[in-house]
């Protein structure tokens, strides 16, 4: 098993951003709105803070209750002085929650989670600007997945790197499950994407697919990689039987989804993504400084 640590990867990433913030003598100034005491949320808070400091990027962060986030929200989204906003989720945990996120200036959303950028996401429209000019805006764990796969045997590094690939993802949730599944199909892959619903065929590939439902035994069998995102316990662990010879696993929940022989039997295993979720942020927060507000 080669197991791959996204610290190392994430530490590449920091230092391209931080060398280019340096060389030029960038001002880029980011804000973090926190209105929960979600531990988890207070993780992200506090890593996002640090990468900031890391790669020379000027972090503020607003403590705030849930009433007052709209509020505040509409501040940094006028404020030119502001080049870059985090939203630390849960607010409400609840569909307000959603439309907060849509609340964002897409200019400023380094996660890339407003509709702005997901819908292009979904239209494989990898380019934004009146001429096309700039790239579109990815969503930072998604992309962060991606760019791990990358260091895997799995990737190929010229036209559509997991073309011939078929993929399984348990998750489908807006803010990473859906958005990846559909990332990875554009990059050529078939995609079996599962929730609690169970499981269905995403082909990104057709305009009007027909939905094609399938099973956890015919998706571990058939998928070359394995993405899970399931932060419950009761998930049912995925074991070494139901993979296939040589599958590459990847787990971004905060529980482990795989037992301790899937891990063994894979041909690389990454056992968490956070890091390089940070790292994706940095990169989106200087893309979109470049883009939008560097000659303003």
């Amino acid at each position: 098993m080669n197991t791959i640590d996204p610290a190392n990867t994430a530490a590449y990433f920091r230092d391209v951003v931080k060398k280019e913030i340096l060389e030029d003598g960038l001002e880029i100034n980011i804000a973090g709105i926190l209105a929960s005491s979600d531990p988890a949320s207070i993780t992200y808070c506090n890593y996002a803070r640090s990468g900031c400091e890391d790669v020379g990027i000027n972090f503020k962060l607003f403590n705030a209750d849930p009433d007052s986030v709209v509020s505040i929200l509409s501040d940094v989204n006028s404020d030119k002085n502001i080049h870059g906003i985090f939203i630390y989720y849960p607010i409400w945990g609840d569909l307000r929650d959603g439309d907060i996120r849509d609340m964002v200036s897409p200019q400023k959303d380094v996660e890339g989670l407003t509709s702005y950028w997901i819908s292009k996401l979904y239209a494989n429209e990898r380019f934004d600007g009146e001429e096309r000019q700039f790239k579109a805006i990815l969503p930072c764990t998604p992309l962060a997945i991606i760019k791990l796969l990358e260091e895997t045997e799995a990737y190929t590094p010229y036209g559509l790197p997991f073309k011939g690939k078929t993929i399984t993802v348990f998750n489908r949730s807006e803010v990473v499950g859906k958005p990846l599944a559909y990332m990875l199909s554009n990059d050529g892959a078939k995609i079996y994407s599962f929730d609690v619903t169970g499981g269905i065929v995403i082909d990104n590939t057709c305009a009007d697919p027909e939905p094609v439902t399938v099973t956890r035994e015919m998706a571990l069998r058939d998928s070359d990689i394995v993405i899970t995102g399931v932060p419950s316990r009761q998930f049912e662990k995925i074991s070494a039987k139901e993979l296939k010879p040589g599958a590459i696993c990847l787990n971004f929940s905060s529980v482990q989804n795989f037992e301790s022989d899937a891990k063994a039997a894979a041909a690389s295993f990454i056992p968490r993504v956070g890091p390089m979720t940070v790292a994706m942020c940095m990169r989106n927060a200087l893309q979109l400084y470049r883009n939008y507000h560097q000659d303003r």
